[in-house]
């Protein structure tokens, strides 16, 4: 059974980091952002023995402010996955993320707003969440590995975090805006199973457009596959949480197409994103989407601005506000900023 403590996340974390102690020695060796990218397939494959060999890559394009996008895009992910190992961690076992050891380094570490431990009705569920916080918090600590191979001073700090499900919340803010509670109501994800579950739908698909629409910033073609393996982590997570809302009938189906259609209005024109559920010919939402994709069944791309312009909860083009209020942390400005999408 599993310990209903973030310690036993945490030991389960670094399991997982000593059966990647090879590749991080080769990212260490080769110091270099393109190359620390390697280790991001460990995130999603932590079972795979045949690590690559690195071989030569091109040089990082690298900013005014002297860093490679390869890093600020390593930085953009490390914030995220700050994020989603926070509410994770306490909506399952309780507990924030240790402050000195997972959230300080360069930078005023933000602190956590709001959260705590859901009472699951379900055990199934329970034991989905325990795993994902753990997946999620060894996201983290090999995000901030690969920085400091790649350079000591590029770990950011955790950012501000606001994850609560009062008036004032995050949460809340996103469900009114996408109709899922009326103006005036509160949405407390850790008040219910299903709750949780939509709150998780709404960080989930959010990722995985984000690590996709990414991917061709990253420089080194060699690593690009490696890059993936992250991605393919979170597509796990964001299959598994759509599936479990389906299960849970037309309520949740419905509500959760109204939290996808909040996030493709955020984050400008287009489809980037997809229902949980679609309707029948008598207009009964019995038909799964579980896979938001492409016509080509090609999951969707976000750029960083779109993508902060789901977590800010914004249209306009600004530096923080909802899930991130101070904004994200990045060595490259632009890699903070959304977009004007209104």
């Amino acid at each position: 059974m599993i310990k209903d403590s973030v310690f036993a996340a945490l030991e389960l974390a670094n399991e997982r980091r000593a059966e990647r102690r090879r590749f991080l020695k080769l990212a260490s060796a080769g110091a270099a952002a393109a190359g620390g990218l390697g280790l991001l397939s460990a995130c999603g494959s932590d079972n795979n023995d045949n690590t690559p060999t690195p071989t030569p890559s091109p040089t990082p394009t690298s900013t005014a402010s002297g860093v490679s996008t390869d890093v600020g895009i390593l930085q953009l992910a490390l914030n995220l996955e700050y994020l989603e190992a926070q509410f994770y961690s306490i909506a399952a076992f309780g507990r924030r993320l240790p402050d000195a050891s997972l959230t300080g380094a360069v930078g005023t570490r933000g602190d956590v707003t709001g959260g705590r431990k859901v009472e699951f009705a379900d055990p199934v569920i329970a034991s989905y969440a325990r795993e994902i916080a753990g997946d999620e918090i060894a996201h983290v600590t090999a995000l901030r590995a690969v920085l400091t191979a790649a350079g000591s001073t590029l770990v950011i700090a955790q950012p501000a975090i606001n994850i609560d499900g009062g008036a004032t919340g995050a949460f809340t803010a996103a469900a009114q805006a996408a109709g899922v509670v009326a103006s005036g109501q509160t949405f407390d994800p850790y008040a219910s199973d299903e709750n949780f579950l939509l709150a998780a739908f709404l960080f989930e698909d959010l990722g995985v457009t984000a690590y996709k629409g990414a991917s061709p910033l990253i420089t080194s073609a060699t690593y690009l596959e490696a890059a993936a393996g992250i991605l393919a982590a979170e597509a796990y997570h964001a299959g598994l949480i759509r599936t479990e809302l389906f299960n849970l009938g037309l309520d949740a189906r419905a509500k959760a197409n109204k939290l996808s259609a909040a996030r493709d209005l955020l984050d400008g024109t287009g489809t980037r994103d997809g229902p949980l559920a679609t309707a029948d010919a008598n207009g009964a939402l019995t038909v799964a989407d579980l896979v938001p994709a492409d016509s080509n069944s090609i999951a969707y791309s976000r750029s960083s601005a779109q993508v902060h312009n789901i977590a800010y909860l914004t249209t306009s083009a600004k530096v923080g506000g909802g899930f991130f209020p101070a904004g994200t942390n990045n060595s490259i400005e632009a890699l903070r900023t959304s977009g004007a999408t209104a």
